[in-house]
């Protein structure tokens, strides 16, 4: 793969933090750490160049680590070869390749206003600390900073918070009378009749359970990562914290919007995906659709940017049929 740019001091700058970012990613990113990344990527188009250019390289070392020769000692020469050309004979896919970088910056929506949050869909805040929430489908939250404390209020369903440390705020989350208490940590709080449910992430939050009307000042629970507190909401209601395995957290949490990275995925799988995260769904007129190899970086709620990116391929039309219906067929 060729060098984005000639070598210079700027260049190397650039290629050093597009490799940071790709440790980075690696790893996971924040809510905030998503925003600073699609920033950094919108400043420079080279900067998706650098990044594809290292992703490349770590795929090609990965491939020299599975080889294990047996049958001799020379290396195989093809095993770093690029694949043959019968893949991209499809026109869809030199399409989708060319955008596959600015798919990354196009396709991911812009944040929504602090206002958002009581629809259908999923929907993202950040805060004026830097803190993100993430509203999972019809929940709704208010904020209310002052200069000693943050403070949220979960007024119905389920929300993920990604809290930016300050330990001279706190930051408070209240659903139905339980307070869950953090400094920065990353947590998800959800609402039910019958009580409120505090599952951790990050780091660490204290559970503070509605207060007895006569009676001792109700202890406070401290929950740590990989943990579930469920409490009720009636007073001096006692939590029940217990551990939660990674895969559990990971579908619990499953509903969040996020970066969907598809790597010459068929066009049926990516619209399977789409559909069981969103109420907009889409429908693939012609079955031969479903075989479609798709490359391209988009946030799993983005359906709008998924149209356009689908109506840019050639051969290819894309139809709405009503608000919750986006019809996918092959150009007549």
């Amino acid at each position: 793969m060729r060098r984005p740019e000639p070598d210079s001091a700027a260049a190397r700058r650039r290629s050093r933090a597009a490799a940071e970012w790709l440790v980075r990613r690696d790893r996971g990113l924040t809510g905030a750490e998503q925003d600073e990344f699609l920033q950094w990527l919108a400043l420079d188009p080279r900067h998706g160049e650098w990044l594809a250019l290292h992703r490349r390289t770590v795929a090609d070392f990965t491939a020299l680590a599975d080889w294990r020769p047996e049958h001799s000692g020379e290396p195989n020469p093809d095993l770093l070869a690029f694949p043959r050309r019968r893949v991209l004979r499809s026109p869809w896919v030199v399409v989708a390749a060319a955008v596959v970088v600015a798919a990354c910056v196009a396709l991911w929506p812009r944040p929504t206003s602090p206002a958002a949050g009581a629809g259908d869909e999923p929907r993202r805040r950040l805060l004026e600390d830097g803190s993100v929430v993430e509203l999972n489908r019809g929940a709704m939250v208010t904020a209310v900073f002052s200069t000693s404390e943050r403070r949220a209020v979960l007024e119905r369903g389920e929300a993920f918070f990604a809290v930016e440390k300050d330990p001279r705020r706190p930051f408070v989350v209240r659903a139905g009378g339980v307070d869950v208490r953090a400094v920065g940590t990353a947590f998800s709080v959800r609402l039910a009749p019958a009580g409120v449910e505090v599952l951790v992430a990050e780091g660490r939050v204290a559970v503070v359970p509605p207060p007895a009307p006569a009676g001792p000042v109700q202890d406070v629970a401290l929950v740590d990562a990989g943990h579930r507190a469920t409490v009720g909401v009636v007073p001096g209601a006692v939590p029940e914290i217990l551990p939660v395995a990674p895969g559990e957290i990971a579908r619990a949490l499953d509903w969040q919007p996020r970066l969907l990275d598809f790597a010459s995925a068929p066009l049926g799988l990516v619209v399977a995906e789409f559909n069981r995260r969103n109420a907009v769904q889409f429908t693939l007129a012609d079955p031969g659709l479903a075989a479609l190899p798709v490359v391209a970086a988009i946030r799993s709620d983005n359906t709008e940017g998924l149209a356009r990116f689908l109506a840019a391929a050639p051969g290819v039309v894309v139809e709405r049929r009503g608000p919750a219906e986006i019809v996918v067929r092959r150009r007549e």
